[in-house]
């Protein structure tokens, strides 16, 4: 064999083994276009799995009595604060507006709730159709109560949130977050002025502000101006409701962001200038993200007011804003899984550390400030991406390998 046919057959050979190595390879640029392609999904499922897994062991642990009475109390407490971080977070992290008033659209959904939830307990009696009806179908009324004040509730903070949307969102930067810090505490005033009265016979309401007298002994008064919310027993929120407005939260907000709508708003939070100059109205978008944060923050409210026989107005002021924009800042920007976890470890954490009585407050503060720096290192961000990167790897390597075996 002369030289020239060996290296013929030498070219040939490298040649198969280059075809050969791309088809191997392929499998794995497969999988990888995949992952790319179902990461926001993969992402989504994850959370979703992680509140049903968290929902489930929580329960085990309330049958096996291994959960204490305090921190059973802090489960609707716990969903309620995840649905008002995960909705903050709509407006602060993928809107890009700091807003410093959600405690008030809480309080908006608080008092709505509460007032359609009491209407109803009198309004319709055991004889009642509308109360039969349910009771045939084997479904509580008390549950009815829930839905239905979770609604109300919703619709109500809403329209707040587009009332005010309308002035704030025309501003930009530290004017907005001055502007809906003094918005909150303006429907904080204005609701410590209102008194509501029920008939307990008929269920009709007496609306009155800055006064305290109802109409005869018939009426009831359950909310008592800077007393606030008072009388509102049996309390009718559950774990199980809380779980589901979980769920349901973060399939608005994670629908919402990556739908064209999201894309929008995202494009309006990195250049709004580049928006408009393609058409985009900047502020309608701005202004669905701030409403449909409203509406959930004020289904929160009424999910936290009915799991107390009393709640006070002082619960909803500047402080609770700013707790809220803590759960959002920690979890990350933009990180509707951070909210998720932040909102329930800096909840729980209090009440974990309350055997150190004096010094748990001190301790509290200082996991923030850790929590913070670490976050925020180069080295930590580092790791995470490391681990991102081997997750990947991982999983493309399944990927060929189930391609190598079919």
């Amino acid at each position: 064999m002369n030289q020239k046919h060996k290296m013929t057959i030498t070219h040939l050979f490298t040649h198969a083994l280059e075809i050969c190595e791309s088809f191997l390879r392929q499998p794995r640029i497969m999988a990888e276009k995949i992952y790319q392609k179902h990461k926001m999904t993969i992402t989504h499922l994850f959370t979703y799995a992680l509140v049903i897994c968290a929902y489930f062991a929580c329960q085990s642990m309330i049958k096996a009595e291994k959960m204490t009475l305090s921190l059973e109390g802090q489960l609707v407490p716990i969903c309620a604060y995840i649905v008002l971080a995960v909705s903050l977070n709509l407006t602060v992290g993928i809107s890009g507006e700091l807003s410093l008033g959600h405690a008030g659209f809480m309080y908006v959904g608080a008092i709505t709730g509460v007032i359609a939830s009491m209407w109803m307990r009198y309004a319709f009696t055991e004889e009642s159709a509308f109360f039969l009806f349910f009771e045939n179908m084997n479904i509580d009324f008390a549950l009815v109560r829930m839905l239905i004040s979770l609604i109300v509730a919703g619709v109500f903070a809403g329209i707040v949130g587009f009332i005010i949307g309308i002035p704030v969102l025309r501003l930009r930067g530290d004017y907005l977050a001055i502007v809906t810090l003094a918005f909150g505490e303006i429907i904080r005033n204005i609701m410590t002025c209102l008194y509501v009265a029920v008939n307990k016979k008929t269920g009709a309401l007496n609306f009155t502000f800055n006064n305290s007298d109802i109409p005869s002994k018939d009426f009831k008064l359950f909310i008592k101006g800077p007393t606030g919310i008072t009388g509102n027993s049996p309390k009718i929120a559950t774990f199980v409701i809380g779980i589901g407005l979980v769920l349901f939260t973060l399939l608005i907000v994670q629908n919402l962001i990556n739908s064209r709508t999201g894309r929008a708003i995202k494009a309006c939070r990195d250049n709004r200038i580049a928006a408009e100059s393609m058409g985009l109205n900047v502020t309608k978008y701005k202004m669905i993200a701030f409403v449909t944060s409203a509406c959930l923050a004020g289904m929160a409210g009424a999910l936290y007011a009915a799991n107390f026989s009393s709640v006070v107005p002082s619960k909803f002021s500047i402080d609770t804003s700013i707790l809220i924009l803590v759960f959002v800042v920690l979890g990350g920007l933009g990180n509707i899984l951070g909210s998720v976890i932040s909102a329930t470890v800096l909840t729980l954490l209090p009440e974990l550390l309350r055997e150190f009585d004096d010094y748990r407050m001190l301790v509290y503060v200082v996991v923030l400030i850790l929590t913070m720096l670490i976050t925020n290192s180069p080295i930590v961000k580092s790791l995470i991406g490391a681990i991102k990167e081997g997750a990947k790897k991982l999983f493309a390597r399944k990927n060929t390998e189930n391609g190598a075996n079919s």
